[in-house]
């Protein structure tokens, strides 16, 4: 009868980027009774570990590292004549400091946090044709905004309905307010980081072709 060894049944690997191999190799050494030709062997899978992991040597005192990643592997239960301080278990078992988050969580995450910040901001404006225009502005905004992320055409009151809801009706869009048509063929992707400043290309496309041989 053949046993099958998964890695789901073996003991969790602390250092995956060596493999198990690895831990066999320390588990074994540390099995050797000769300091000396303990501390050998460790220097040899140190050796070992870097052939494997030879991005490692990007960093600022690479050996250094190397060898806590040995006392990591040997679960700090380690005793060779080590060239650099034995690492103490404490300083790498501590928890990441948790990130507070920012504010209360988005309401609508297609139109983002700037968008309820925006539409605070109008609530407390007083009404006229300034507050009308700027709740247009607004809302051809978050009409793109929309399509970036649904690709499908919405309505008006779709939109109007979106502003009025995330500012808890503190803001009512103006009856009879109409967006710009807008044409539904357009491509309405992520924005791009690729700007053509002042349009270069362009220019030097024009220079080209108006060139005199």
């Amino acid at each position: 009868m053949i046993i099958m060894d998964y890695n789901t049944t073996r003991e969790k690997l602390s250092m995956p980027e060596y493999g198990r191999n690895v831990l066999k190799m320390v588990e074994q050494m540390k099995e050797i009774p000769d300091r000396d030709k303990r501390t050998g062997q460790a220097r040899a899978i140190v050796k070992v570990m870097e052939l494997l992991n030879p991005q490692v040597r990007q960093l600022d005192n690479y050996e250094h590292k190397l060898w806590d990643h040995l006392y990591m592997i040997a679960g700090f239960d380690l005793d060779v004549d080590s060239p650099y301080p034995a690492p103490v278990a404490e300083e790498f078992n501590t928890r990441p400091v948790p990130i507070p988050m920012k504010g209360e969580k988005i309401k609508a995450t297609h139109y983002g946090r700037n968008i309820e910040k925006i539409i605070n901001l109008l609530c407390e404006e007083p009404d006229g044709e300034v507050k009308t225009e700027m709740i247009r502005s607004l809302a051809i905004y978050m009409r793109q905004q929309y399509l970036i992320w649904n690709k499908d055409s919405v309505s008006d009151e779709t939109i109007f309905k979106d502003i009025e809801k995330l500012s808890e009706g503190r803001l009512t869009v103006p009856e009879g307010l109409r967006l710009h048509q807008i044409n539904f063929d357009g491509n309405f992707s992520r924005p791009s980081m690729s700007i053509n400043v002042g349009g270069q290309g362009k220019n030097r496309s024009f220079r080209k072709k108006g060139k005199r041989k």
